[in-house]
Order: C-alpha cells, then sequence, then structure tokens
C-alpha cells in the first residue's frame, strides 16, 4: 500500500499529464467539443485505479458526446501515462464527469435572486431603537 503523500503526488501528475493530453493528444473531434478541464483525480491507495473528474461547458448533448469520447480514449490516455509516468503499473484510467461547479454557479445564481427579492424598507430600520434586532 502506498503512503498518502505518495498517493497525492501520482494523483497531481496524473491530473496534470491528462490535462495537457487533453489539450494536444486526444484527436477525436467528440472531446474537442466542449471546453474540458480536469477537476480532481482520485487514486486508490493501491494505485491501480485512478478516477478522473471533468469539468465540461456546453450543452448536456455536447457533455455526452464529450464523456463518449474520453470513454473511448481510456485505453489510449493509459497507454500514454504508461509511457509519461514512472510506475511499476499503470493505473487504469475512468473518467468522471464533475458537475460541480455548474452546482455552484446555480446556487450562487439563486442567492443573487433571493438578495433582489429582498430589498431594504429603509423605514423599517428607522423605527427601531438603537439596541434593539
Amino acid at each position: 500500500m502506498a503512503t498518502s503523500r505518495r498517493v497525492e503526488r501520482v494523483a497531481e501528475l496524473i491530473k496534470r499529464e491528462i490535462s495537457q493530453l487533453l489539450l494536444s493528444g486526444i484527436k477525436d473531434e467528440r472531446v474537442g467539443q466542449g471546453l474540458v478541464s480536469v477537476t480532481a483525480v482520485e487514486v486508490s491507495g493501491d494505485l491501480q485505479h485512478a478516477q478522473v473528474y471533468v469539468s465540461i461547458y456546453g450543452s448536456p448533448e455536447v457533455r455526452a458526446q464529450t464523456m463518449a469520447g474520453l470513454a473511448s480514449a481510456t485505453g489510449y490516455v493509459r497507454s500514454v501515462l504508461g509511457q509519461r509516468v514512472r510506475l511499476r503499473r499503470t493505473p487504469e484510467v475512468i473518467f468522471r464527469e464533475d458537475t460541480s461547479l455548474e452546482r455552484g454557479s446555480r446556487v450562487i445564481a439563486l442567492l443573487n435572486q433571493i438578495r433582489q427579492q429582498q430589498t431594504p424598507n429603509p423605514e423599517a430600520s428607522a423605527d427601531r431603537p438603537c439596541g434593539s434586532a
């Protein structure tokens, strides 16, 4: 079993290499349709599996096509990782879609909408004594 520090270092190295591959290495046109970025990589303790979380900007159809393209490029990605990253065994790569950025922006939009609906009443605050809430 690898130490947690080594697992973190391997995860960061895999994240960097896959990000580089997404920019220039993968020739599948489905992957290039949406803006794709690697948000996180989780490597198992035995360094055998790597879950790569990707954020895809685009319509639901583009995101589905991009995920299909990434799934078909998994073998290529693993072989390139094997050449670039020196490990005894190259981890099996599993791509997962990360929707946390989308959910976060939706929450911020909802909070801004609530804030706009709650306009402060200046007369109500003037009627309160200084010490009360």
